[in-house]
């Protein structure tokens, strides 16, 4: 494994004069798998591109952009902790980015950037791709941060039977159930709200559902959202249990196991919002010259 020491952690666009330059920014940015992605989309497409890594103070992402995009950088993919940076960044945001109140991909087109978001639409489809039902499925969302709050829009336009949003305190998940109350009512989706409590109670929770996601970032320390009363409650041999985090099995995917359920990891989320932003950038025409799933595929193994 390559350790950070040894990865450039600043990608300079004037250093490949005969090549568009993108780069992924985040801090810390050494683990990123999205120059090794986009490179075998590049490979796929058949694009001659250079992809690196910018990792911008944390107060300093403004000014590592500006520099970024001043020396011919063309595109940026944007992680933890830049998403609101971003957002502020760009001079024309996309309606999804501004519903999911964060972007995570920029480009330059005409002198000006424009950002948008990805992370819902590549959720989506790596549950498609999964065999994962969505319409008229009961659709259970823990937390109410930014990592929820992004893939809301893509989950409604499935047209589930019901997303109920379950965060610690219901303040939050009782935001976003306003924020996309008119999204919600067009798809005509029950849009509810539930303290992580309240999954362990019948009378408020009394059914199980088809989908669990988790949002949160529990995962990383160890630790999992869910009680074991809550799990018994949520969860069927039916169900399926998608971790955002990737790369290890989390507690709350072991919840799952032990109550039967199908798991995922959201390595699949990785590279699918991955290619979005790829075409974004390079043009929709190559969607059928790219292949996410053998990309995944190459991850996995």
């Amino acid at each position: 494994m390559t350790s950070s020491a040894s990865i450039a952690l600043h990608t300079d666009p004037s250093l490949f004069p005969d090549l568009e330059v993108y780069a992924v920014a985040g801090n810390p940015i050494g683990h990123s798998k999205s120059p090794l992605i986009h490179q075998r989309f590049a490979e796929q497409a058949q694009q001659a591109m250079h992809y690196g890594r910018l990792q911008p103070d944390l107060n300093g992402f403004a000014k590592a952009a500006k520099a970024f995009f001043a020396a011919g950088g063309k595109g940026m993919n944007v992680t933890v902790p830049f998403k609101l940076d971003a957002q502020e960044f760009a001079d024309e945001v996309s309606a999804r980015a501004r519903l999911a109140g964060a972007v995570n991909t920029l480009w330059m087109r005409d002198g000006k950037i424009y950002g948008d978001n990805t992370d819902g639409a590549g959720l989506v489809r790596d549950l498609l791709a999964q065999g994962i039902a969505l319409e008229q499925a009961r659709i259970l969302l823990i937390g109410a941060g930014g990592a929820a709050r992004g893939v809301i829009g893509p989950l409604l336009e499935q047209s589930p039977k019901c997303l109920v949003i379950a965060n610690r305190s219901s303040a939050k998940a009782d935001e976003l159930v306003k924020l996309f109350a008119n999204l919600a009512a067009s798809q005509e989706v029950a849009l509810e709200s539930r303290t992580l409590a309240d999954l362990e109670d019948v009378s408020k929770t009394p059914y199980p559902f088809d989908v669990v996601i988790n949002a949160t970032a529990a995962g990383l320390s160890g630790e999992s959202p869910l009680t074991t009363k809550a799990v018994s409650n949520i969860f069927t041999p039916s169900s399926f249990a998608y971790d955002m985090v990737y790369g290890k099995t989390t507690v709350f995917m072991q919840q799952a196991l032990q109550r039967g359920a199908r798991i995922s990891d959201g390595l699949g989320m990785l590279v699918e919002q991955a290619a979005d932003a790829f075409l974004l950038w390079r043009g929709a025409k190559l969607a059928s010259c790219i292949d996410p799933r053998a990309v995944l595929a190459k991850l996995r193994s």
